[in-house]
This record gives C-alpha cells, sequence and structure tokens, in this order.
C-alpha cells in the first residue's frame, strides 16, 4: 500500500500510503524522536485503510531512526540546533500533499508524536491557510494560536514526566482562549509513548485503541 519517496531538501526520504479507492484527504504525519520507524510507517498505513493520503517525513535529514532512548536524546539534540532543516522538510511535505492529485478537500490533517506533536501544533500557526486539524499524542508545545485555523486533538498520558498534566492543560486553555476547538484526553494509568507497540514497557492496548477511534472519528468529521 505504502511506498518511499523523497521529500525535502538534500533528498530526505518520506513514507507515503494511498488508499484502496486512490484518493482521499491529506493527512501528515510526524514521528517522535525515534525517527520514522516502521511504527510511524504503519500509521500512514492505517491512516489509509480509514480512507486518507498519508504522508511521513523523516525529520531526521540522513533518515536516521533508532529504538534506544540515549541515542534518541542524541538525534534530537542535533535536530535541535538545526529546526530551520526540519522547517523545510516539513513545509515540503506539505507542498506534497497539496499538490498531490490524490488528496482532495481543502485543507490537510496533521498527526503528530511527542516530538512530531510539538511540530504539529508549529505547522498549524505557520500554515493556518493549509491545516485544519491538528492530533497530538503526547506532544505539547507554545506559541499563538489566533492565527490558526485547525480543529485540535489531543492525546495525553496520566503519567508523563516529559508532559506533565499543569502544561498540557495550559495548552489546551491557550489554545480554547485563541478560539479554536480544543478537545484533550487524558489516558489513566498510562506514560509517554502509550500509542506505540513497539515500546511494551509502556504501550497500553487498551488506551491505544480509544486514541485511534477518536483520531480517525475526528479527522473525518474535519477534513470530510
Amino acid at each position: 500500500m505504502g511506498e518511499w519517496i523523497e521529500n525535502g531538501p538534500g533528498g530526505s526520504r518520506a513514507y507515503l500510503a494511498t488508499p484502496g479507492s486512490g484518493s482521499g484527504p491529506g493527512v501528515l504525519v510526524l514521528h517522535a524522536w525515534w525517527g520514522l520507524t516502521p511504527t510511524f510507517a504503519d500509521v500512514c498505513d492505517r491512516l489509509a485503510d480509514a480512507g486518507f493520503v498519508a504522508l511521513a517525513p523523516s525529520l531526521y535529514p540522513d533518515g536516521a531512526t533508532t529504538a534506544n532512548i540515549a541515542e534518541a536524546q542524541a538525534l534530537v539534540d542535533v535536530h535541535d540546533q538545526s529546526t530551520e532543516v526540519a522547517e523545510a522538510i516539513i513545509n515540503a511535505a506539505v507542498d506534497e500533499l497539496r499538490h498531490s492529485p490524490a488528496v482532495r478537500g481543502e485543507a490537510l490533517g496533521v498527526v503528530g508524536f511527542s516530538m512530531g506533536g510539538y511540530w504539529s501544533l508549529w505547522l498549524s500557526q505557520n500554515r493556518p491557510e493549509d491545516i485544519g486539524a491538528v492530533v497530538t499524542f503526547y506532544g505539547g508545545g507554545g506559541g499563538e494560536f489566533s492565527s490558526a485555523r485547525a480543529a485540535y486533538l489531543g492525546h495525553f498520558a496520566e503519567h508523563d514526566d516529559f508532559e506533565p498534566l499543569d502544561g498540557v492543560r495550559a495548552l489546551e486553555e491557550s489554545i480554547r482562549a485563541a478560539g479554536r476547538d480544543v478537545t484533550f484526553h487524558v489516558y489513566p494509568d498510562t506514560g509517554h509513548w502509550f500509542f506505540e507497540a513497539n515500546r511494551p514497557d509502556v504501550w497500553n492496548a487498551e488506551a491505544a485503541a480509544l486514541a485511534w477511534e477518536r483520531t480517525i472519528a475526528f479527522l473525518n468529521a474535519q477534513l470530510s
């Protein structure tokens, strides 16, 4: 169903999945600090099964991936020193979807995980005319949302050292105060990465299934 394509500066790679019908609303998938691993390619395939054209760019120009926390932190440290490269990659991915004949509809969705959740929020502020729906999995951020046009759905863990609930609630109120539609869910007895089945130490099958059900319903409501 999916295929690897070149996207953005330096020919960095991306994974593109198209529904069996050949067309559908466009959704960008932004990975966590592990890089563009099979977990996030699988998210694209699942979105395609639900009727969406899904594109996941590698936010690391060299396509690096890891399953190790220490190595992931090192990748993020390099990433944080060259955010303009990540911005160029994300903008190129948006343009790829916008110009794809397979993509239907006026606005795109974006689904981000952890680090990718931060970039999803950033994108909605910097490309407001293109982004109609944002889903963030345990990823927060700041900024000014008054110019955004998107609706927001958040999935957060009850126990999360990376995204404490005080910050999650403050983000939710900031988005709401800007006049945007926002719903954040907190999943009991979960931790960071609870959606990712390849993290058996924290994966929560019940919470992951519910979050996915809510995500598909939200994307259908906002993009159809």
